[in-house]
């Protein structure tokens, strides 16, 4: 249940208009429900996510929406999922959840700069040096998806490993 919870808190903080704190729970709530969660479940985070993809398109910034720009981040919400059941679901250590952090917030950052480069023709020149311009524009929104991720993924699995160890240290404890 709690990994729907987090899912929800994921879609709702990619879903608000976040200016004024500029973190989301969306990629530490994908690992964790993929780490938790059978992965056919994983078709609820995915489709809340492309309805928030459609609202925030729609109605909060007021563009045409277009199915095919918004592929490549439903896929890799579903392969955010994929990557927390085959990094975390078997043993879940501290160098396991770096190591899904680091891969889901990198590889959304070298896949959705990649799209836009490619994509919007007119803002970046379609060039090597408009591919690092785009992706030098991309650092500070990176920067602050591996900060996100590594919070919501550090607290989701690190506070009921502590809780465990701390309730094993009481029962070792004499009376």
């Amino acid at each position: 249940m709690f990994a729907y919870l987090l899912s929800l808190v994921g879609v709702l903080s990619h879903a608000i208009p976040h200016m004024w704190l500029p973190l989301s729970a969306v990629g530490g709530s994908l690992l964790y429900f993929g780490a938790r969660r059978p992965l056919w479940q994983g078709i609820v985070p995915v489709a809340a996510l492309a309805a928030s993809d459609y609202y925030l398109t729609t109605r909060v910034y007021n563009f045409p929406f277009a199915v095919q720009g918004y592929l490549l981040t439903w896929a890799w919400y579903a392969a955010v999922i994929v990557l927390g059941a085959i990094l975390l679901r078997q043993r879940t250590t501290v160098a396991r959840v770096v190591s899904a952090t680091l891969l889901a917030s990198t590889s959304f950052f070298v896949v959705s700069n990649y799209a836009v480069w490619f994509g919007q023709t007119g803002m970046y020149p379609r060039t090597f040096a408009g591919l690092m311009t785009c992706y030098a524009a991309g650092l500070p929104f990176y920067r602050n998806d591996l900060v996100s991720t590594a919070i919501v993924a550090g607290l989701a699995f690190g506070i009921p490993e502590a809780l465990k160890q701390r309730e094993a240290s009481k029962q070792t404890q004499p009376l």
